[in-house]
């Protein structure tokens, strides 16, 4: 954790020094909430912004067809007649 000062602009602005929002991964543009606590302020990620883990996107991308066996995969490829044949799999 670091602990920097920084002072309040007059239209009401703060600026994070680059060394905390490299710290902290933060690009401009960054959404994020400000919550008032009972010491100060709370400032963190936006939930919609917040890096998603693997895991949670498991299903994301579902098919309605048959998957591809590891012959069909490692097979070559040649376009011209594999073209007709892939067509009619995915109908």
């Amino acid at each position: 954790m670091s602990t920097v000062t920084v002072t309040l602009s007059n239209d009401g602005q703060i600026f994070i020094p680059k060394p905390i929002r490299d710290q902290l991964h933060w690009e401009g543009g960054r959404a994020l909430i400000l919550e008032t606590t009972a010491t100060g302020i709370s400032l963190r990620i936006h939930p919609a912004n917040q890096p998603q883990r693997l895991e949670s996107l498991r299903g994301f991308l579902k098919q309605d067809r048959f998957p591809l066996s590891t012959e069909e995969l490692c097979a070559p490829v040649d376009v011209t007649t594999d073209w007709d044949a892939a067509e009619q799999r995915n109908q």
